[in-house]
């Protein structure tokens, strides 16, 4: 049995009726793979819709980066609009810009619907660590109003000095649509609210084979599902193996996280006093927030390839202290790494692999919002308006350089040559 890894989210998960293992034949409208935020997203959109749906999880509800992640609601795609503008032309930002802020949309839409429980609180914060950062999120600010987003501030030193209680920062970014979740809580609610609107959910249920044909054949060890649509949403965790060809122009790549012991609210507010999310606009960033029983969750420490490294503590604790240098000596109670799947163009992939299979993977470490709009975007495509999914399945689909023998060592070389220009303020 595969279960979560030993992280801060697993220890404070909701409970929940568990999901049972597929050991039958069953049939359905569409089988979605993969109990993520895109699988999760698509599948409850769909059972909302009528459809009957079947979503298959290989482990638990929310295993990969869905339950392992920061936490953060930050609008827009890891490639935001100035440089989509650049890269695809007008039409084509028009469409992926009146989209940017939409997923973190559903997502407060869910929350309320279905009363999820995952410690959600408004604000986000992107910070700069020198002036050439600071005059890219004035140019963010600018891009983002211009596709309608009213509710960002521009702050100086002293402002976010009040803000976050670190000397690192000559500014920053509030976007008040941002905020931060408890993101393990938030997959297991929607799952509870696909069980709740007809749909069928299955955990430990690992797909071992798709038969693609009309209808198609989704295998399990155990069982199988014969469906008129599958929507593939297994992202850093589907595998080389499964649908070969979407693993050649993507890569897994890990981020690790860590959690302090609960510092007692009076020190917690004194770090973040507004309980905003946090991320430095680093090539190789750094994020982190307050969690809802006062601990710092921080993050950072990118590693090509997935690999999961000996000590997280040792990678990520350095820039803890740099930001907050007040908690020398603080206990860490949690460490974990999650994978995310990374595209050359870190552009999310979508498209078809065939007339009735779909896929939406490689968010590029800014998944949280994108999945739920992917999710809502399958879904429009199966009721007959291809308009919106289109906009993302028209982008190009670059293979990494050295196929994948050599993606991680030139996406490594890549990395380190950007660590530097961040250490030098360039």
């Amino acid at each position: 049995m595969t279960e979560h890894t030993t992280s801060y989210y697993a220890a404070s998960a909701n409970q929940y009726e568990p999901f049972p293992q597929l050991t039958e034949s069953v049939t359905c409208d569409v089988c979605v793979v993969g109990g993520g935020y895109t699988g999760l997203s698509s599948a409850l959109h769909l059972s909302e819709m009528g459809y009957d749906v079947v979503l298959l999880e290989s482990a638990r509800i929310g295993f990969g980066a869905s339950g392992r992640n920061g936490g953060q609601l930050v609008n827009s795609y890891s490639r935001d609009i100035d440089v989509i503008e650049r890269r695809y032309g007008p039409e084509a930002a028009k469409m992926l810009g009146d989209m940017m802020f939409e997923g973190g949309e559903i997502i407060r839409e869910r929350i309320k619907r279905y009363q999820i429980d995952c410690d959600y609180r408004p604000g986000g914060l992107f910070v700069a660590m020198n002036h050439k950062q600071l005059e890219k999120l004035e140019e963010q600010k600018a891009n983002w109003e211009r596709y309608g987003n009213t509710q960002l501030e521009l702050l100086d030193a002293g402002e976010i000095k009040r803000e976050v209680n670190s000397d690192r920062y000559v500014g920053a970014l509030l976007d008040h649509s941002g905020g931060h979740i408890h993101p393990l809580n938030l997959a297991i609610g929607e799952a509870n609210a696909i069980r709740l609107n007809g749909g069928r959910v299955f955990e430990q249920s690992a797909v071992t084979h798709i038969q693609h044909g009309s209808p198609a054949v989704v295998n399990t060890a155990k069982g199988k599902v014969t469906a008129k649509y599958v929507i593939v949403a297994g992202n850093a965790y589907l595998g080389d193996k499964l649908e070969p060809e979407l693993a050649k122009s993507s890569m897994p790549c890990g981020t690790q996280v860590l959690t302090t012991e609960p510092l007692g609210e009076d020190l917690a507010r004194s770090l973040i006093p507004k309980n905003y999310c946090v991320e430095d606009c680093n090539y190789l960033l750094d994020y982190y927030r307050l969690t809802a029983d006062n601990r710092l969750l921080y993050g950072g420490g990118v590693v090509y390839g997935a690999r999961d490294p000996a000590d997280i503590e040792r990678l990520v604790m350095p820039n803890l202290l740099k930001t907050f240098p007040q908690l020398k000596g603080v206990k860490i109670d949690y460490s974990w790494t999650g994978n995310f799947l990374l595209t050359l163009s870190r552009m999310p992939q979508v498209g078809r692999l065939d007339n009735n299979i779909y896929y939406s993977q490689g968010c590029s470490g800014h998944g949280v919002t994108y999945t739920h709009l992917a999710g809502r975007l399958i879904a429009e495509l199966l009721r007959g308006d291809a308009e919106r999914f289109n906009a993302f399945a028209n982008l190009p689909h670059y293979p990494f350089p050295g196929g994948r023998t050599f993606r991680i060592p030139f996406t490594a070389m890549g990395a380190a040559y950007y660590s530097l220009r961040d250490r030098l303020g360039v």
